[in-house]
């Protein structure tokens, strides 16, 4: 077993070459013929294509996968867990998070040949840690872009009055989706970032300020509490603490953005700027609209500023909801794309073969999503279903174990390493508690819903949930 491990590591530093002008070695691996000089161009173009991400554009791609559909589950956690439980969450986790972005970034920069999460499993469990974090990392990603083609859903439903079958909007949903994912090279997500910032940010604020006015209207305070709602069972809570898991979900396409900076030791400063802008957004957010709304708050928290105005908020939330969307189903694609052609120039997408694989990938990709966001349409637990299985492992447990197995320098129990030995197991422990417990909680609420007809069936033309 060590012996497998110690060659899959290998195989993760000494990645395949090309006799190209970028390498000097005379073996070539899954090759058996020279490339030609149009070949070499387009392995040097490519490359030069991939290499293009600074540390302030690797802030604005971090924002524009990270902070979307998390902020708008912030204020019915809030509602469950009640005021001061969810602040102590919500920046709780959101520090925790930035510490793991941390060791993913360090484990990064340690092995510069990992490019997707997958090789970092590679390192530590060998083969079958690449292929199990492998499947996992493909899962999340395409639950992401299902996530997003609901909110899209409920979003052109919100917008139409719904007067149109569901299953039509999460069609339109979906190919705008597809779309936006086509461009492969995250520099190119970089310039819509400011977009997508501007979009989240302006729709949160408009549903506070309105939610803000119709409570002073009122002329009475809402029944908002700091302590967690009285009727709160095991399973909402859990739900109300994965919702909030899922805001911070950053490090899971870390290694992938990481792969195109130029300076990748530059990474900490994105990590920070991103964690601390995160968890103002969503402390804000999730305080603010609970105190106004009180328990009655929906999710998405749109939906709570009244109907004129919530119209008014999907709309300049659209943006948002599909330019996040896309990055993930970009990343999804570059991770696939590049395990099936790694030795061939077809993985840098500027050839004929290039271009149509990747378009056809994307689009398997978005149909699996759709069929996701159909299967499971209702909000709250399709973000706790995604956190439970997969976030819990890419951002607590996954950084524990590389800092162990990785990262690690000297005993765990050395005098210098007691405070990172404690970190990392608090890490670990939550993330394998968020695991079970969520994933269990979030099972039990979707057969509860089905059960009691909360929801929508399944492929159906009712409102989403």
């Amino acid at each position: 077993m060590m012996s497998d491990t110690k060659k899959d590591n290998q195989a993760i530093m000494s990645p395949p070459v090309f006799s190209d002008p970028i390498s000097n070695e005379e073996e070539t691996i899954g090759q058996v013929r020279d490339l030609t000089d149009v070949e070499k161009a387009r392995i040097q173009d490519g490359a030069a294509h991939f290499n293009r991400l600074g540390w302030k554009r690797l802030t604005v791609v971090l924002i524009v996968e990270a902070i979307a559909l998390g902020s708008l589950g912030m204020p019915q956690a809030f509602a469950t867990l009640g005021m001061i439980a969810g602040t102590i969450l919500c920046v709780g986790l959101g520090l925790l998070a930035i510490y793991s972005s941390f060791v993913v970034g360090q484990v990064k920069l340690k092995y510069p040949h990992v490019q997707h999460y997958a090789d970092a499993g590679r390192l530590m469990m060998g083969k079958f840690g690449y292929e199990l974090i492998g499947v996992m990392f493909v899962l999340q990603l395409v639950f992401l872009v299902g996530s997003h083609t609901l909110t899209g859903t409920i979003a052109f439903l919100k917008l139409s009055g719904g007067g149109t079958c569901s299953i039509v909007f999460g069609i339109v949903s979906a190919l705008i989706l597809l779309l936006l994912a086509l461009p492969p090279s995250f520099a190119e997500v970089a310039i819509l970032g400011y977009i997508d910032f501007a979009s989240i940010i302006l729709a949160i604020g408009v549903t506070i300020i309105a939610t803000g006015v119709q409570r002073s209207e009122i002329g009475f305070a809402s029944d908002w509490s700091a302590w967690p709602a009285q009727d709160a069972t095991f399973v909402d809570a859990f739900i109300a603490v994965t919702n909030i898991v899922f805001a911070y979900s950053f490090a899971i396409c870390q290694f992938s953005f990481m792969d195109e900076m130029h300076t990748p030791k530059d990474f900490v400063k994105s990590i920070w700027v991103l964690g601390i802008i995160e968890i103002v957004i969503y402390t804000l957010t999730g305080a603010l609209i609970y105190s106004f709304v009180g328990q009655g708050v929906q999710s998405p928290a749109l939906l709570s500023a009244g109907n004129l105005v919530s119209k008014v908020a999907f709309g300049i939330a659209l943006p948002v909801i599909f330019i996040s969307g896309s990055i993930n189903g970009t990343v999804v694609g570059r991770y696939i794309h590049g395990r099936v052609y790694k030795d061939s120039v077809t993985r840098f997408i500027n050839t004929p073969k290039g271009w149509i694989s990747w378009v056809a990938l994307i689009t398997v990709i978005t149909v699996i999503a759709w069929v996701i966001a159909e299967a499971i349409p209702f909000f709250s637990d399709l973000l706790a279903i995604s956190s439970s299985l997969f976030i819990s492992g890419f951002t607590f447990y996954f950084p524990a174990m590389m800092w162990f197995m990785l990262i690690r320098k000297g005993s765990p129990f050395a005098k210098e390493n007691l405070v990172w030995t404690a970190l990392n197991a608090v890490c670990f422990v939550f993330g394998i508690v968020i695991l079970v417990g969520g994933t269990y909680s979030s099972i039990k609420d979707i057969m509860h819903s089905y059960n009691t007809g909360a929801v929508r069936g399944a492929f159906s033309c009712g409102s989403p949930a």
